[in-house]
């Protein structure tokens, strides 16, 4: 069993190209001993901003506080504390903080992806 603190987990910017004030912490992941999923937290400063990307994997996410958006090929979709997100597998996405206070959410993927 693996347990910590968020706390004592490493907190760093993502360095990706086209994100804006986007940090990442990997909670779960093969580190600490996860044999099929990733759990990463992800915080989005005012105004900040994932890349509008696409990818083979899967998203799971769950917003954990502030307020922001989830934009793919239909629009943009408002997203609040408690809101649940599914984004398929070759699915064009991005997240965007669009309130005044920090934008917190789960991510699960599986491993391997980054």
């Amino acid at each position: 069993m693996f347990v910590k603190d968020l706390s004592e987990v490493n907190q760093t910017k993502v360095e990706t190209e086209g994100a804006e004030g986007a940090y990442i912490r990997w909670l779960i992941s093969e580190e600490t001993g996860a044999p099929n999923f990733a759990m990463r937290e992800f915080t989005l400063e005012p105004g900040g901003y994932t890349p509008y990307h696409t990818h083979d994997w899967e998203h799971e996410v769950y917003v954990l506080a502030g307020e922001g958006v989830v934009a793919g090929e239909e629009g943009e979709t408002l997203l609040k504390p408690g809101s649940v997100v599914f984004v398929p597998g070759g699915e064009i996405h991005n997240f965007k903080n669009s309130g005044s206070e920090p934008f917190k959410f789960l991510c699960v993927v599986p491993l391997g992806a980054k």
